[in-house]
């Protein structure tokens, strides 16, 4: 099995962690950002037009570059998305923040499963790509 099937796997985990994570953390979040609850289960749905409106534009952005270099730059994009929510004082920081780490997903997993099935030969393409979703499974 190649290393760079296992980055992208552990790279589906982190993107389907940053997705899930704050569901769970919704009464603490609204507690510490002084919200509703309600008010905090807007951030799970500014996560969600994120990769909405992301996934076609990253889609364009990238689609000129190598697709590794495609990659890099949309896990650059999610790691400064997810530095900006780690240090986020008030909740339309960490909104805009949940926004830009989604930009980053639906072109990421485009992108990942056509170079998970590249890795690998001909008959194996469909585990390879099955394997890079199971750090999105991993992750609920």
């Amino acid at each position: 099995m190649p290393l760079s099937l296992l980055i992208l796997a552990l790279s589906a985990f982190a993107i389907g962690t940053t997705e899930f994570v704050i569901m769970g953390l919704l009464p603490d979040v609204a507690a510490d950002l002084g919200v509703s609850i309600p008010g905090a289960g807007w951030l799970v749905t500014g996560y969600a037009l994120g990769v909405a409106i992301g996934a076609p534009f990253m889609a364009l952005a990238t689609a000129k570059l190598p697709r590794k270099a495609a990659l890099v730059a949309l896990m650059v994009i999610f790691i400064i998305g997810n530095l900006l929510c780690a240090l986020a004082s008030d909740y339309n920081v960490l909104m805009f923040a949940r926004v830009v780490t989604a930009l980053c997903h639906g072109a990421f997993f485009g992108i990942g499963s056509v170079v998970a099935a590249g890795l690998v030969p001909a008959n194996k393409r469909a585990s390879a790509v099955a394997l890079m979703f199971t750090g999105l499974t991993l992750a609920n």
